[in-house]
């Protein structure tokens, strides 16, 4: 069946990850060290660093004419570490922003376990196509255990968040200025990558152990097993 002129299909989820990373990683950390390569002190080299994510996140308000509680956090947060560090003259309160922005991710998805559908099961509708929209649709309506399971990692999601948030200010606060926008970008690897391997390895045995396969979205009974928790 041909796709009618006015669908729209979800973003492609590598496509917005690269969007992200581009950003609020790679842009603020060449700018900083090629700033940093050119003389510039370290306070406005890092608030050049901190204007391009602002500015992007500003652009994706005004572009879905919406505003989350969570992107008015994030804002307000950094807005009032550059006012601060504009009054303090240091550089170490700009290097913090990374920190609360991981706070108020982590707090908001913690947030999100109390109300209907915990932030994993939105966020996965948010990057699938439709097809696998219905498919998660369907599992979290069929299988307990599966319903389960995503609370319990987007819990695990909010905690790393929030002991990030605790490392990268205590990197921030103690470590050579100019060595901490890249520890703070290696720090970003390790979390993404642990709760990945979380997700990975723990929700394919906590499935197993309810009687169920996982190839990605789709899910099937054990063979051998009686109906699936």
């Amino acid at each position: 069946m041909a796709e009618s002129p006015g669908a729209q299909r979800p973003a492609p989820a590598h496509g917005a990850l690269s969007r992200v990373l581009t950003v609020h990683v790679l842009v603020p950390l060449v700018l900083f060290y090629g700033l940093r390569w050119l003389g510039v002190n370290q306070f406005l080299a890092l608030l050049a660093g901190a204007v391009i994510p602002a500015a992007g996140a500003v652009r994706g308000l005004v572009a879905e004419r919406r505003i989350g509680g969570l992107q008015v956090f994030m804002l307000l947060a950094m807005g009032l570490t550059v006012a601060m560090s504009f009054v303090t003259g240091s550089p170490r309160l700009l290097l913090i922003r990374n920190g609360w922005g991981m706070a108020a991710i982590g707090v908001w998805m913690l947030c999100t376990l109390l109300s209907r559908r915990p932030f994993l099961y939105e966020a996965t509708r948010i990057v699938v196509d439709e097809d696998r929209r219905r498919m998660l649709e369907a599992n979290w309506e069929r299988h307990p255990a599966f319903r389960r399971l995503l609370w319990i990692c987007s819990a695990f999601w909010g905690a790393a968040c929030l002991l990030d948030s605790a490392l990268r200010t205590v990197l921030a606060m103690t470590l050579p200025i100019d060595l901490v926008p890249v520890l703070d970008d290696a720090l970003l690897a390790v979390t993404v990558l642990a709760i990945l391997a979380f997700q990975r390895f723990f929700g394919r045995g906590y499935l197993r152990r309810h009687g169920l396969r996982s190839r990605g979205l789709v899910i099937t009974p054990l063979a051998g097993t009686g109906r699936p928790a």
